[in-house]
């Protein structure tokens, strides 16, 4: 009777045990699709608070107050974080902190100028194609044929794009749609110098401390060399724009990017990167929403943009892995 109960005691704390690694592998699992749609909705939301942006400000100054006001709201994680580094990754800081954040914050508000939002983040997608094209070219990363095809079939498909929302102005819209590609390559560019140059460092720090080192000069400038603080101090209304451009800095790049980074945490950085492929279905939608003209054909370019990135990502050993995994289960619940 003893032995039992002991057995029946044992029994039920091992059951509740794995019940509680059940419950937190479920919770992580939501949590992580929480994370992810919450960055599709903000990311895919970023180019409709970048054209709101540009009705109170110029391109350049939307440019550099996105990148000044994230500065101001990491300052206080950076600067503990700024006396951890060395010289050398300092300056391959301000390196990354250029290239992959101000030179494209620049280049997408001057571009949506004159081109639709939808269009802006549709063409968005071409980051994975750049990476894959600069990481060949530079930074000797072993590639296959069908991930070379998968870029022609996304440079296809963006040129198409481009190409059917010009309405007879072809050459105009490629002059600021390139400016986009131009956004794409240093964000490729800098996903490639964060590995082989920044690899010591961990994903926060390097997030922090772009920022703080590109972000003091433009404080300064922003202060006293800019027309900036007039605009705000003599039209209420630039508030609003400062409103747009605040929840751009805040949400779609300092809390979007420390969410990412734990998404790759706790999920896998394949499903992190599904971001990239959903968020031009967001920032469409925001286009429609605001009045942007919307074609059917768009639909054609955009999905040979998505093939072209799905096979620049493809790994067949990896596929073959997933799939041998699902056969496995199936005939293990037989």
């Amino acid at each position: 009777m003893i032995c039992t109960l002991i057995s029946y005691l044992h029994f039920n704390s091992f059951a509740g045990f794995l019940f509680s690694k059940h419950v937190q592998k479920n919770n992580q699992h939501i949590i992580s699709w929480l994370i992810l749609i919450s960055l599709v909705i903000v990311w895919g939301s970023s180019f409709i608070l970048i054209k709101k942006s540009l009705l109170y400000f110029t391109a350049p100054e939307v440019g550099i107050l996105r990148v000044t006001l994230t500065f101001l709201f990491l300052l206080p994680l950076a600067i503990k974080k700024s006396f951890q580094v060395s010289r050398k990754m300092a300056i391959y800081l301000i390196i990354s902190g250029v290239v992959g954040s101000l030179i494209p914050a620049l280049m997408f508000a001057i571009a949506q100028t004159e081109i639709d939002s939808g269009l802006a983040g549709t063409l968005n997608a071409l980051t994975p194609l750049s990476t894959l094209i600069l990481g060949i070219l530079f930074f000797k990363i072993v590639t296959r044929w069908y991930n070379i095809f998968g870029v022609l079939i996304g440079l296809a498909g963006a040129i198409g794009l481009i190409y059917a929302s010009s309405d007879q102005a072809f050459i105009f819209n490629l002059k600021y749609a390139s400016l986009i590609v131009i956004a794409t390559i240093c964000y490729a560019f800098n996903v490639n110098f964060i590995k082989y140059y920044l690899k010591e460092l961990d994903s926060l720090t390097i997030t922090v401390l772009t920022f703080f080192y590109i972000g003091i000069p433009l404080f300064v400038y922003v202060l006293f060399f800019s027309e900036i603080p007039i605009k705000l101090y003599t039209s209420s209304e630039t508030i609003v724009g400062l409103g747009y451009l605040s929840i751009l800095a805040i949400a779609g790049t300092g809390i979007a990017l420390i969410a990412f980074n734990k998404l790759i945490k706790i999920r896998s950085p394949i499903f992190a990167a599904s971001v990239t492929y959903m968020i031009p279905i967001v920032a469409v939608i925001w286009g429609i929403i605001d009045g942007e003209v919307f074609k059917f054909s768009y639909l054609i370019w955009f999905f040979l943009i998505l093939a072209g990135v799905l096979l620049v990502n493809a790994n067949p050993h990896r596929m073959m892995n997933i799939g041998s995994q699902i056969l496995f289960r199936k005939r293990k619940s037989r």
